[in-house]
């Protein structure tokens, strides 16, 4: 009566392991590999969502009433535009903040300052925070003006030809009108 396994038995037995282990180690990297791959694609699907939230509440949430504080639209060039507006939006917790759009040297930034913004280019007493958006090719603002027996408020079509994203095309309405 045998009490042992024989050596060919226990090769046998290891060569079948050690190839499970392979197949088990080459589905582990190729889930890693999946994994990062899905975390770029939900980093940038994040970071164009969250461009367009915060697009979409400066626009919607500017404010318009008196003549320092009204919306204006500056055409710069045939596919720029600077845009200065008062929102009740603020990325820096600042209380109904003026903001501005603006691109220069092909990025788009966003402003925002306490005083208002009134002209560009910003003048030298001008103080601001500035965040950038991307790299454009282009950035326009089309406005829609309601008839005047249409109770509607004003439209807003923004457009962002962003060079190595996707574009963003948003249209709202002011929420705040006086």
């Amino acid at each position: 009566m045998r009490k042992a396994f024989t050596l060919i038995e226990m090769m046998i037995s290891i060569t079948i392991l050690a190839i499970m282990m392979i197949y088990l180690y080459q589905s582990y990297s190729s889930l890693n590999i999946s994994n990062t791959v899905f975390k770029k694609a939900t980093d940038e699907i994040k970071e164009i969502e969250l461009k367009k939230r915060v697009i979409f509440l400066d626009f919607s949430l500017a404010q318009k009433g008196d003549a320092n504080a009204s919306f204006k639209i500056l055409n710069q060039e045939i596919n720029e535009d600077v845009v200065f507006m008062q929102s009740a939006h603020s990325l820096h917790k600042r209380h109904n903040p003026y903001v501005g759009y603006l691109v220069k040297d092909k990025k788009l930034y966003r402003i925002e300052s306490l005083k208002p913004l009134r002209e560009y280019p910003l003048g030298v007493e001008s103080e601001f925070v500035a965040d950038t958006l991307g790299e454009v090719n282009s950035f326009r603002v089309y406005k829609n003006q309601p008839k005047s027996d249409d109770n509607a408020s004003e439209a807003y079509l923004i457009h962002i030809d962003f060079k190595d994203e996707e574009d963003i095309l948003i249209k709202t309405k002011l929420l705040n009108e006086s």
